[in-house]
């Protein structure tokens, strides 16, 4: 096990404890892309499941979308080499996306809750207790930059949340990793990367301008990802402007 292999294992071992992510006998659906982020996340958390405590299980999870140019053969056959054995679903959301969505915008947003439905019904469906999903630290610090400069809101995404409807329980054990880190680790790994033909090839996105802006930020400062980080568990209401979270008017 490479250093940096190690140093990503305890930092998805530390966010499992520090938000007690995992319980004994958890079914844990992985929720699988064929991108770099939800396959270390797979393939780190099944190196902890080994030496763990704690029983839990691992069931990963890939949509099909019937996007056009989609082939997992290779990326199964990787993780099946690993013991990991991919359940593909497979459901036609690729048309609804191009239908619902106008001229000049992003498919992500319809696409996204699309396939969120269809994941949560399955996890729902086969009785899983919590779903992981492969979002980074820097994720969680663009989310955060989005919905102040976009939806007039300070919220991004949280390690552990319930869902909506109180059926699932998500989980996000790489809170704690950078993305750098994370493509360094996905060279080693060498596994076949699954692309997404659907909204990569779509330029400006806010995500892509917040990811850009941070980017650009950490040349002149290094550890600002961290920080932001920690600012997000470090919420001074008295210090905003939210009345429902401080009583203003008795001061």
């Amino acid at each position: 096990m490479s250093q940096l292999s190690n140093s990503l294992r305890k930092q998805v071992s530390k966010a499992l404890n520090d938000f007690n992510m995992i319980a004994e006998g958890d079914k844990i659906m992985v929720a699988c892309s064929g991108g770099k982020d939800s396959s270390i996340l797979l393939l780190v958390l099944e190196e902890i499941r080994k030496k763990s405590p704690v029983n839990f299980t691992l069931h990963p999870v890939m949509l099909d979308q019937k996007q056009p140019g989609f082939d997992a053969v290779e990326f199964i056959h990787f993780m099946r080499e690993h013991n990991l054995n991919i359940t593909l679903l497979q459901e036609d959301t690729y048309s609804i996306v191009k239908d619902k969505t106008p001229e000049g915008k992003a498919f992500c947003g319809v696409c996204s809750r699309l396939r969120r439905g269809i994941l949560y019904t399955h996890a729902k469906t086969k009785g899983y207790t919590k779903i992981a999903l492969g979002h980074h630290r820097d994720d969680m610090n663009q989310t955060l930059l989005m919905n102040i400069f976009f939806s007039g809101k300070i919220s991004a995404m949280p390690a552990k949340l319930k869902s909506d409807d109180g059926a699932n329980t998500l989980i996000r054990p790489l809170a704690y990793c950078a993305e750098k880190d994370l493509i360094a680790l996905a060279e080693e790994y060498s596994f076949p990367v699954v692309p997404c033909n659907l909204c990569g090839t779509q330029e400006n996105l806010q995500r892509q301008e917040m990811k850009k802006l941070l980017g650009n930020l950490e040349l002149k400062h290094p550890n600002i990802g961290a920080v932001m980080q920690n600012a997000q568990a470090n919420i001074r209401p008295s210090q905003l402007l939210d009345s429902k979270l401080w009583d203003f008017s008795s001061l």
